[in-house]
């Protein structure tokens, strides 16, 4: 008959363990576990004395008799003051003497020594560990090493009608957080809750505030495309790989050394997430295998803890040694493109053993020439940005023999640039490549590399190289980082390396969907035209114009402000009990200065004392003759100015909760408490996904996010999701010989030829040498003959030579980062055009002020749409990328020319929707009636009182009046001031006393104005 009681469970488990895990099984009874101290003591002390004679020697010569006691007390005092796996890393010291509790496997097995000391622990596997001295309870199963409880298990078994959620409840329940064994970091670092199909762990028992992360390999397996859960296992139970693989003596023992992380600032204990540990693993199998010299890409999910993941690849990556026992690199380098680098990522690289003075971080407060030095000193683990490695290319001594590993962080378009270049450059093997390159040119074939000059320099260094690995992360990978990065496959199409897919973050809770929650606006308007002129102005100008000022229009900025803001009070105010904060992401620099005015003003007339905003945005702005910058917008309650290295921090204070931004934070930005975005800008592509993706964290309390969106539609944004939903994959690598097809469409313009390029080649030669006082006024005097030809061309034919010499230079740049071609007259050429695209000047656009000549009619602003966005799971698709088959300039038309009423025309037409009275803009009207009545003794009133006096008191009965006599003249219009609350009627007055003040401040007192 089937045995399917849990004990089965249990049994089968420890099966596993013992004959292929390294534990030994150990009845309960057996130990000598003491539940007043957490630990088996008497095992622990053995271990000491097996492994350690002279130490304990000299420890019982210092306490004598007492000396057994005397070590509990100072492990305990040490736990007690660093936490356990502080102590399991380090030992204890005391009065002299340095103790070990637990060896870890030696990185080299030529430490005969040491791999000795690793074989002594006693890895104990117990079965209803009876943890407690006041009740019976037992634990299902414990790891322990040394008499150290590190590993609990608790088991339930669906054949008996209980799953992995009645186990997690014993944890909360059952398990009392005040006993020493559960106290945090103090015995036990890791609870597992496991049933057949699923498992869930925690590093910290917090009765019901205990909080389980899923453990499971993801519906598909392990680094594949799926959602959450497990994949059947034809061999035995779905979650097997925890006690086959992962609970595995040498496995353990490898996280709890090199993966665990204690954050101290959090104080929480990081154990490494399934997907982590997977792809560290198969990067390091794989690099072990192959060696040097292959490139992966490996697509994380936002929120998937990329940071993490970079760290203990870095530290595993540098203690990796071949078969032969000789280190695979000589450095780790990671790249990041954040501007502050991640303090997270240099953290956990430095609580690690053996990294004290080997991890250097190149900050913002250090510079190219210290990099230069890490390098050359051979630091082991180097933290910097890409944007160093220009000028240090050619000043980093001879790397020959020499491998490398780089990680890079949010790898996308940048990593195949310039600066990318010159990376490889400062890196790449040159002299294995001169060989390659002597090979096929006989010209070359008895120089030295110290012979060649720096164009042959440069071509060494293009294309991969036997002495770079490149582990590229990111979430939302374009075609180029896929083909750079990605694993090549049969069929000619590129694959990342490692999946852990934005659907299985979703569906396991690590990340929120940001689309769950989503709400479009419509905005219409009509504009009239306001002067009697009908002048011809350039119609795309005109538009964009027409447009610009409608955006800024004061009216829309209110009626967006006002719905943002009462939307934040009635959703965002309520979420993650009280805490949820909003960011408005705006379309520019000028937007968020006006946003940030707005939100104050609004917030200041409605006396809510709940809300606070600030606002990001880089450099200076300004607005009406007055200079913005952050800090002197953004400022505490207590009046202090906010600093821009002060803004993160205070942002997430109870002080503010809205935060108006303009390129800035929409990447990078990690703030659990954002819940709500507004989104008042054009978005697409992976920056739409960047952008949204600032809300998907998750914490405890937060159980969705809001999104209102003023500018983009919904299919737009589902549009801009799919394709990273899950794999994103290229169709095929890029046609390398298009470049020489842009190379002759280029020459049939007949702007420069080959004498030209060899001018500049020959100047830019003796640069390298000597610069005198001449050489470069020489190069822009031979442009000079290039630039006139470019002038005579028509404005369409420039176009599109300015398109394609940016296609040519773009696309080598690219193309030299994958493939070594060797060709000396290509390079050159790519060199003339970046110098020739820096002298020819930009396109002149016809100014066009409209501000005079337009007034806003009518604007109505709806809600259109409300609900969730879905995406399409299993889409492969829409997640396959494909490279253009040729590198093509598409013709812009040329500018027309039209009236402003046909301008106005067009517009009008984009929307057909019938207005109403009650959506005529009446602030418009009303401004320009306003001034041309305003009199010698309105225009005295406003420059002899204040602002405040002016609109509280002053001016109220003659605006009565004013709104009186318009009411009698179009009743449809006015009478929504009557009709409606008091709230529009002061909203409307406020806008007008306020203009109309500043205006006639600026004025002469005369009889009429």
């Amino acid at each position: 008959m089937l045995e399917k009681r849990e004990i089965r469970f249990e049994q089968d488990i420890e099966t596993a363990l013992t004959n292929t895990g390294g534990w030994k099984s150990v009845k309960f009874r057996e130990t000598h576990y003491d539940p007043s101290l957490g630990l088996d003591a008497k095992l622990l002390i053995t271990f000491i004395k097996d492994t350690q004679p002279r130490e304990w020697k000299r420890y019982v010569l210092i306490y004598k008799e007492n000396a057994e006691k005397s070590f509990i007390k100072r492990f305990n005092e040490e736990v007690t003051s660093h936490g356990l796996l502080h102590v399991l890393r380090k030992g204890i010291r005391d009065r002299g003497v340095h103790l070990r509790v637990i060896y870890f496997r030696p990185v080299s097995t030529i430490s005969i020594d040491n791999l000795k000391l690793y074989e002594a622990n006693y890895f104990q596997c117990i079965r209803q560990f009876q943890y407690s001295a006041n009740n019976h309870n037992s634990i299902d199963m414990v790891l322990a090493v040394n008499g150290i409880p590190l590993v609990a298990l608790e088991l339930k078994n669906q054949y008996t009608g209980q799953s992995v959620e009645h186990a997690k409840l014993q944890f909360e329940r059952d398990r009392d957080p005040r006993e020493l064994v559960f106290q945090f970091n103090t015995r036990f670092l890791v609870y597992f809750a496991v049933d057949h199909y699923d498992v869930f762990m925690t590093t910290k028992l917090a009765k019901n505030k205990t909080y389980f992360l899923p453990f499971n390999q993801g519906s598909n397996g392990p680094g594949n495309v799926g959602g959450a859960g497990n994949p059947a296992n034809p061999d035995g139970y779905p979650t097997a790989y925890l006690w086959e693989e992962v609970l595995q003596v040498g496995q353990l023992m490898d996280i709890i050394e090199r993966f665990m992380n204690y954050e101290e600032k959090k104080r929480i204990l990081i154990f490494p997430r399934y997907h982590q540990l997977d792809v560290v693993k198969k990067l390091v199998k794989d690099t072990k295998i192959n060696g040097a010299g292959k490139n992966y890409l490996i697509q994380h999910s936002a929120g998937s803890g990329k940071s993490n993941s970079i760290a203990w690849l870095a530290y595993h990556l540098s203690s990796l040694h071949d078969s032969h026992n000789r280190p695979i690199y000589s450095s780790i380098i990671i790249v990041t493109d954040r501007t502050v680098l991640d303090r997270q990522l240099q953290n956990t690289l430095l609580s690690f053993e053996h990294t004290t003075g080997q991890v250097e971080t190149i900050g913002e407060n250090k510079t190219s020439q210290h990099l230069k030095e890490a390098i050359n000193d051979k630091k082991k683990i180097i933290i910097t940005t890409l944007q160093k490695f220009p000028i240090i290319y050619d000043e980093v001594d001879n790397v020959s023999g020499r491998n490398f590993a780089i990680l890079i962080d949010e790898a996308h378009s940048s990593q195949t640039g310039s600066s990318a270049q010159k990376l490889k450059q400062a890196l790449a093997d040159k002299q294995a490549s001169l060989k390659e390159y002597q090979e096929i040119e006989e010209t070359i074939e008895n120089q030295s590399l110290d012979e060649q000059d720096q164009l042959v320099q440069t071509l060494l260094s293009q294309g991969q190289h036997r002495n770079l690995s490149f582990f590229a992360f990111t979430a939302t990978p374009k075609e180029k980082t896929v083909e750079m990065f990605g694993t090549k496959q049969l069929d000619g199409s590129f694959k990342p390396f490692h999946i852990y897919s934005m659907h299985q973050a979703i569906e396991e809770g690590f990340i929120l969907d940001v689309l769950k929650n989503y709400m479009t606006y419509r905005t219409s308007y009509r504009i009239a035209k306001e002067i009697a002129d009908n002048p011809e102005l350039p119609k795309t100008e005109a538009v964009r114009a027409i447009s610009r000022y409608q955006s800024f229009h004061p009216w829309v900025l209110r009626q967006k402000t006002e719905i943002m803001i009462e939307q934040f009070r009635e959703i965002t105010k309520k979420a993650i009990n009280g805490r949820g904060k909003a960011m408005i992401v705006t379309s520019s620099r000028l937007h968020a200065v006006r946003y940030m005015k707005e939100f104050k003003q609004y917030i200041q007339e409605k006396g809510y004392e709940d809300l606070d905003v600030l606002v990001a945005f880089s450099g200076t702005v300004n607005d009406e003759g007055e200079e913005y910058t952050e800090a002197k917008l953004n400022i505490t309650k207590s009046g202090e100015r906010v600093q821009e290295s002060q803004l993160k921090e205070t942002f997430h204070s109870d002080d503010f909760n809205l935060l108006i931004v303009a390129e800035k934070y929409q990447t990078g930005f990690d703030e659990p408490l954002l819940h709500t975005m507004f989104v008042d800008k054009k978005l697409r592509g992976v920056k739409a996904v960047q952008t949204l993706s600032r809300l998907n964290r998750t914490m405890q309390g937060k159980k969705d996010t809001f999104v209102l969106d003023f500018v983009n539609t919904e299919e737009e944004i589902l549009e801009a999701f799919q394709p990273f939903y899950e794999a994103t994959s290229l169709k095929e690598g890029i046609n390398i010989n298009l470049i020489y097809d842009t190379q002759s469409k280029l020459r049939k313009f007949y702007i420069y030829n080959d004498e030209d390029i060899q001018q500049i080649m020959k100047i830019n030669r003796q640069a390298q040498n000597k610069q005198d006082e001449r050489l470069l006024g020489r190069l822009s005097s031979l442009f000079k003959p290039i630039l006139n030809r470019y002038e005579e061309l028509d404005d369409d034919v420039r176009y599109d030579f300015r398109v394609t010499l940016r296609n040519f230079n773009k696309w080598y740049n690219y193309i030299a980062q994958i493939d070594r071609t060797f060709d000396r007259d290509l390079l050159e050429e790519s060199i003339f055009t970046s110098f020739l695209l820096k002298f020819i000047p930009k396109e002149k656009r016809e100014k066009v002020t409209i501000d005079d000549k337009v007034k806003l009619e009518y604007y109505k602003l709806r809600q259109d749409f409300q609900g969730e966005l879905s995406l399409i799971k299993e889409d492969v698709e829409s997640g396959m990328f494909e490279h253009p088959h040729s590198i093509d300039a598409s013709v812009k038309p040329g500018e027309d020319h039209d009236s402003l009423e046909q301008i106005i025309q067009g517009i009008n037409e984009r929307f057909p929707e019938e207005f109403s009275e009650g959506d005529r803009v009446l602030v418009e009207t009303m401004h320009r009636t306003l001034r041309k009545k305003a009199d010698a003794r309105l225009v005295n009133m406003a420059k002899n009182n204040s602002a405040e006096m002016f609109e509280n008191n002053l001016f109220k009965d003659q605006f009565q009046d004013f709104v009186l006599e318009q009411y009698s003249d179009n009743q449809a219009a006015y009478g929504k001031l009557f009709d409606s609350d008091q709230n529009y009627y002061n909203t409307i007055y406020s806008f007008i006393a306020k203009d109309l003040y500043k205006w006639l401040r600026s004025q002469k007192p005369t009889t009429h104005v």
